[in-house]
């Protein structure tokens, strides 16, 4: 079996460049994690487009799709917070709040009158028919 892990150069050599440093430094581990791009799948067949996007833990009154001709965009207001319980002392907390974005332009227009969006399970998808094009047509030259 392979395990398969996500190598980011940049951010290793950042957080081992402070490794060790001292205590007067930032700690590079507490700072609250900022939401990655989220993960796509794009498919496409004859008739239409098929997106799939992770959004885990969002609302679907948060997510905002928009078609402009063949370009794409989804984003979504992150809002990742812990509530306290009365009585608790909180020794550490992490929250973000923003804005997540994906764009991208597919091979032909969408029709935005057909298209769906769903969204079920931390997982957007979207199903997005094709425009249908006219025919080239010949004009015969007098």
């Amino acid at each position: 079996m392979v395990n398969i892990t996500r190598f980011t150069p940049i951010d290793e050599a950042f957080e081992n460049l402070f490794r060790g440093a001292p205590v007067w430094l930032p700690n590079l581990e507490a700072r609250a994690p900022a939401p990655m791009k989220f993960r796509m799948d794009v498919t496409e067949n004859d008739k239409e487009y098929q997106v799939l996007a992770e959004l885990p833990g969002l609302k679907k009154e948060d997510i905002s799709v928009t078609i402009n001709g063949n370009e794409i965009t989804i984003s979504a207001e992150v809002k990742q917070e812990k509530d306290v319980k009365d009585g608790e002392t909180v020794l550490r907390a992490e929250r973000y709040y923003g804005k997540i974005q994906r764009a991208f332009t597919l091979g032909q227009e969408v029709d935005e009158a057909t298209a769906q969006a769903k969204y079920n399970d931390g997982v957007l998808e979207l199903k997005l028919p094709k425009k249908t094009v006219a025919a080239a047509r010949r004009l015969a030259v007098h």
